[in-house]
């Protein structure tokens, strides 16, 4: 047990263990009270906010453990998402008759499809799916986790509830990352925590993963460990430029601190903005013109231009509203 990563150690296994979006939480217990009656689903959000978590952990709750191999079926749709999978895995998974099935334990309930990544399959795919669903209604359910829902085609959307996902709070994530940090004796400061929320931005997988890769490479969590982990720009270096109105001096911050040590354009401009929307020492009106002149260069290194030139020309137009 102590070899595994924390992120499998500390994974809920209950809808009570599971932390965050508590109206999502709330439609689970209900679907739980349908006694194994599961609509399709859809749960959509962004990666390491609990998706796939918590429909095992309804599964954990409804189903009885020696059920569980048998009853469910879970394919990485962006490794297996070709029309084939959808003829073969599934189809003989739907139609098959599992051992149990006359059980009192398992009357009423269904088995259980789980496409993970489903918006990276193939429409052809898709479209495949429709007529298994509605076939094989009577026995099976199917549940879609993806990051966008808009992915999906609408037939599908039509035959299933969707489940939309916030990004988890700071609270959530830091009371979680507080129980592994005492379990594991981690040795940290406050600065190490705020990093750790910082650059996981609302991701629990990515947290709990930075929270292990900084004990287990410097044994102590601070913010420079944190941040030399994760090979971000240090959120301080930004403030920095953005506190002095010299652009020569901020010219040489951004060549000296940054560029010199490996840092590109696109880590840079992404922690600009997210410093510059949370800083409060500006007015609203100068952070507005400042998000516009980000996302404005932001746009121009994704299309190639020269990534240090748009970033020398973000920091001199930036220290015209200074």
């Amino acid at each position: 047990m102590n070899s595994l990563p924390w992120i499998e150690k500390y994974r809920p296994r209950l809808l009570n263990e599971i932390v965050g979006n508590e109206q999502i939480i709330n439609k689970l217990y209900k679907i739980k009270e349908l006694n194994g009656n599961l609509p399709n689903m859809i749960l959509s959000g962004s990666p390491g906010i609990g998706k796939t978590t918590s429909i095992y952990c309804l599964l954990n709750e409804l189903l009885p453990e020696s059920m569980r191999k048998e009853a469910i079926l879970e394919l990485n749709a962006s490794d297996d998402r070709g029309i084939d999978v959808i003829r073969s895995q599934i189809k003989s998974f739907c139609s098959k008759k599992l051992t149990f099935e006359d059980n009192e334990e398992f009357k009423g309930k269904h088995k259980i499809v789980i496409l993970d990544e489903a918006d990276s399959m193939t429409i052809g795919a898709q479209q495949a799916l429709r007529r298994t669903m509605e076939l094989y209604s009577n026995t099976t359910r199917f549940v879609f986790a993806c990051n966008q829902s808009n992915k999906i085609i609408e037939p599908l959307q039509s035959r299933c509830a969707i489940l939309k996902y916030l990004k988890l709070e700071d609270k959530d994530i830091l009371k979680r990352l507080l129980v592994i940090i005492e379990k594991e004796n981690v040795k940290y400061d406050e600065s190490g925590l705020q990093a750790l929320l910082f650059t996981c931005d609302g991701d629990m997988r990515q947290a709990i993963n930075n929270l292990q890769s900084c004990w287990l490479g410097f044994k102590f969590v601070n913010d420079s460990n944190i941040y030399k982990i994760v090979d971000s720009p240090h959120p301080l270096i930004i403030k920095k430029i953005l506190g002095i109105k010299d652009l020569n001096k901020q010219l040489d911050i951004l060549n000296l601190e940054l560029f010199d040590k490996g840092f590109n354009a696109i880590d840079i401009i992404t922690i600009f903005f997210r410093i510059i929307k949370n800083i409060e020492s500006i007015s609203e009106s100068v952070k507005l013109e400042m998000l516009k002149l980000v996302g404005f260069y932001h746009l121009r290194i994704l299309q190639g231009c020269n990534s240090n030139l748009q970033m020398y020309g973000l920091i001199s137009e930036i220290n015209k509203l200074l």
